[in-house]
């Protein structure tokens, strides 16, 4: 029996464990993919550390990872053995509900998502549903491609959801933010990126990638924003956006976990300024954004770690000491 390294969550808020493990044939709508490279989310991180936990244990994280078909199930046609292809957190939805109806999979009851409900890529070897895969354009090498297929997705339905205001202001300027820059540059915006306190480094980064001004997030931008996105999990920036926004702006919370919100007086919303959220992805985001990044075009700055490393990626992605986007090759 064919076996594989891989890094482990069977508790939440401890390490992962390494170990060797089979390799599942695929079932038949599925592919084996052996993996290239994979990124290191945020996300990995609230699935670690607990902050999301209706997932199963134990779980081989990541979802954002890159390989070549070496195996196919019976059905899957989709690719051929070794077409290279990226597998976004959207694993699986059940293509009937009222919401895979209207084209908003993103919200299916019954979605499964990979590296929560599926094994995923911190491993040698993953099997994944073949309708959830993309080709990936090939401007871009294993890890530079990996962080397109969730924080380049997030932040594309986001920077969509903030509507067509010009002057964006990004709060938490990570792995996301430093895709999503580039993309509202390219589209001709005004981009105003929040770092955490004192991160000069930070700070300098993104205006290197176009920002036009960057300050810490509790600092009052230049200009009143068109609008806004939430980037970093913390609840209080909600209410810095809205303040720092002029009416009929749109504020966009971005990730799948925040810190509570602290109440703010009715007249930071009111002036038509709209909150909302963003929730998962569909496939027509990837085929979309895919399409768009070589045309920018998005340059990812990665940071490589061994499998084995996994843990001190997530350690330093947790203490904010990663530009960019780290990602993990085996």
């Amino acid at each position: 029996m064919r076996t594989m390294n891989a890094m482990v969550l069977t508790a939440r808020r401890q390490p992962l464990q390494r170990q060797s493990l089979p390799v599942r044939a695929p079932g038949p709508d599925e592919i084996l993919v052996r993996v290239h490279a994979c990124g290191v989310c945020r996300t990995d991180l609230h699935v670690v550390d607990g902050d999301l936990s209706a997932g199963k244990l134990p779980i081989i994280p990541g979802h954002e990872l890159v390989g070549r078909v070496v195996e196919r199930g019976i059905h899957a046609t989709e690719y051929r053995v070794g077409d290279r292809i990226g597998v976004p957190w959207l694993g699986y939805t059940c293509g009937t509900c009222a919401y895979c109806a209207a084209g908003r999979e993103n919200l299916c009851d019954n979605a499964r998502f990979t590296g929560y409900d599926i094994d995923g890529g911190y491993a040698e070897y993953a099997v994944v549903n073949q309708r959830y895969c993309f080709a990936l354009p090939e401007q871009y090498d294993d890890a530079a491609a990996a962080p397109l297929l969730c924080a380049g997705l997030i932040g594309y339905r986001s920077l969509a959801m903030a509507g067509d205001g010009r002057r964006v202001g990004l709060y938490g300027f990570g792995a996301a933010a430093h895709i999503v820059v580039q993309v509202a540059v390219f589209q001709g915006r005004e981009i105003y990126a929040f770092t955490k306190h004192g991160d000069l480094e930070g700070q300098a980064f993104a205006r290197r990638l176009g920002a036009i001004w960057a300050g810490d997030s509790d600092s009052a931008p230049p200009v009143q924003l068109d609008a806004a996105i939430l980037f970093a999990p913390v609840g209080a920036l909600v209410v810095a956006a809205l303040r720092a926004s002029r009416k009929g702006a749109t504020i966009v919370c971005a990730g799948i976990h925040m810190s509570a919100i602290p109440s703010f007086a009715y007249e930071l919303l009111w002036g038509e300024r709209t909150l909302r959220s963003v929730a998962n992805l569909t496939r027509r985001d990837g085929v979309e954004f895919l399409r768009l990044a070589p045309q920018v075009p998005v340059r990812t700055t990665v940071e490589s770690f061994a499998l084995a490393d996994a843990n001190v990626a997530l350690d330093r992605l947790r203490d904010g000491r990663i530009t960019g986007a780290a990602v993990l090759v085996p």
